[in-house]
């Protein structure tokens, strides 16, 4: 059975920029509901029990019809949001090092330059969606909870949910104020680590 993982900090700990009161709402609720379906979509399928949540995702063609697309949108919920939560830190924000830096630069001219373009591709999602940064640096984004490793990629080092469940409390219809706010929580160290074991 697929868990809820537990915050790496404390609901209120991200300060200013993410309440706590929606971090109860988006890991607390929206998170658990997705955990919670996805293990209804398993019992319904007993053989696919043995199965990591990464390959279920990145096959979906091989599972059942009667539970693939429950599979695709609370598998990918809470693969995604698992990720999500250890992406942003209280002693988060600032700007990359080391080789990743030097990547991000040589791709987009400069930090800001990929920050820029980051934030761009994350308002131009339509609707409810993800904007991540691949291993190879492109930028790309994914409706609803579909997550890069669906489309045979390889798994993301970065992604912003763009659901309006993830900044509606604090910033209601303003998705530009939330993801300029973002960026001041990004857990740089976790992103550099999951480059590294590229």
């Amino acid at each position: 059975m697929f868990t809820l993982p537990e915050l790496p900090y404390g609901h209120d700990q991200l300060g200013k920029y993410i309440s706590g009161s929606i971090m109860q709402l988006h890991h607390d609720k929206h998170h658990q509901t997705y955990v919670d379906k996805l293990n209804a979509a398993i019992d319904a399928a007993p053989a696919l029990r043995e199965r990591s949540l990464e390959t279920l995702l990145s096959d979906l063609d091989s599972l059942p019809e009667d539970v693939r697309s429950a599979i695709q949108n609370h598998g990918g919920g809470h693969y995604n949001h698992s990720l999500f939560w250890q992406w942003m830190s209280p002693d988060g924000g600032g700007e990359p090092t080391g080789e990743l830096a030097q990547k991000i630069t040589e791709r987009y001219g400069s930090f800001q330059g990929f920050v820029d373009e980051f934030t761009a591709k994350s308002l131009a999602v339509f609707g409810s969606g993800w904007t991540w940064l691949q291993p190879d640096m492109e930028i790309i984004t994914t409706a609803n909870q579909d997550t890069p490793i669906m489309q045979g990629l390889e798994a993301p080092l970065l992604g912003l949910d763009v659901w309006e469940h993830a900044y509606y409390l604090d910033y209601k219809n303003k998705r530009d104020d939330y993801v300029n706010a973002w960026w001041n929580v990004v857990n740089w160290d976790v992103v550099q680590q999951r480059h590294v074991t590229k």
